[in-house]
């Protein structure tokens, strides 16, 4: 099997590949001959339901099969889900075969769409070199990392709930301190503003603002923490679930979406505005079955899941050429 790159949109900045170019019919008409598939995951948003209509005719019409994994139930880019909805069901009617990441996504999935859904778990994010698994320090340190405020990301109300349960955790002689951290270019400065005024002040929470972190500054910055504390006012799956994961670093998260389902064990939930539950579900987080940044049991967690998402590697690579042949059999039926 052969995974062709992303093709650059002209006049894109090195490394974009969006607006996605596979998604055009002149695209796929002009290089039909240089793939047999087309597998769908993110970047719908770049086009209309009409726009995708016209794509999935084009494959048609090519005789190339379509399959589409269902990230996105909610698109984290995006307020209003109108479109994406008008969208997904464009591209889920007429994918050949459709994927999910977890067992409950997957019932949505084929609830909504009335069309079977195989279930293939996100596959690790890392690659096979060694991790890092944190420097060792006295209190318990939590983290929230809020990007560039995008439309799922409820940065005010997570500093304001967060600074509330630190205090209170405080309060009762925890050793416990937070940090939110953000980049520096953000799509909303007001709620930058407001984020700041929140930590200024409050014992124990500071903001961190600075660039984008890369891939390997990224897993630093989370393998330091004894928690991490995910802000999401709406969305399905969680990358940085899978991230944490990897690195042995337990998730504090709203309900919200089907997160909860990746990685169910170390997953604890918290309500948005409510600082008791978020209290909470960080001291089952850090309890005494967790492991601690630099700590001996941190070091073994981490080689034992970079083992088990190994193996995890090679069954989802096999689940993703079984769906592949499927559909190309199906087509060639056809």
């Amino acid at each position: 099997m052969t995974v062709l790159a992303d093709p650059p949109p002209p006049g894109a900045p090195a490394g974009q590949w969006w607006p996605p170019q596979v998604l055009l019919p002149e695209w796929l008409e002009a290089h039909a001959d240089d793939f047999d598939l087309v597998h769908v995951h993110f970047g719908i948003e770049s086009y209309s339901p009409d726009e995708l209509r016209a794509t999935v005719a084009t494959l048609r019409r090519l005789g190339r099969p379509l399959v589409y994994t269902v990230h996105d139930l909610e698109n984290p880019q995006l307020t209003s889900q109108e479109s994406h909805r008008a969208s997904l069901a464009v591209l889920a009617a007429g994918a050949d075969a459709l994927i999910a990441l977890t067992d409950t996504a997957g019932a949505s999935v084929r609830e909504l769409t009335r069309r079977p859904v195989t279930v293939i778990a996100h596959p690790t994010l890392l690659g096979d070199a060694p991790r890092p698994t944190g420097d060792a320090h006295d209190a318990v340190r939590v983290g929230v990392h809020l990007r560039d405020l995008r439309p799922n990301i409820d940065g005010v109300g997570t500093t304001a709930t967060l600074v509330r349960a630190v205090a209170a955790l405080r309060a009762h002689g925890a050793r416990v301190e937070a940090v939110v951290r953000m980049n520096e270019r953000v799509r909303d400065a007001e709620a930058a503003a407001s984020i700041a005024l929140l930590a200024e002040g409050a014992d124990a929470v500071t903001v961190e603002r600075g660039s984008r972190l890369d891939d390997d500054a990224l897993s630093s910055w989370l393998a330091d923490l004894d928690a991490c504390v995910l802000p999401y006012r709406h969305g399905t799956q969680s990358g940085w679930a899978e991230l944490c994961y990897d690195l042995a670093v337990p998730v504090v998260s709203t309900p919200v979406g089907h997160i909860a389902a990746q990685h169910p064990a170390d997953f604890h939930a918290y309500d948005m505005g409510d600082p008791v539950s978020l209290a909470r579900a960080i001291m089952d987080a850090t309890g005494p079955a967790s492991s601690s940044p630099g700590s001996a049991q941190r070091c073994a967690e981490v080689e034992r899941r970079r083992a088990e998402r190994r193996a995890e590697l090679d069954r989802v690579r096999a689940s993703h050429v079984a769906v592949y042949r499927g559909a190309l059999a199906a087509e060639v039926a056809a």
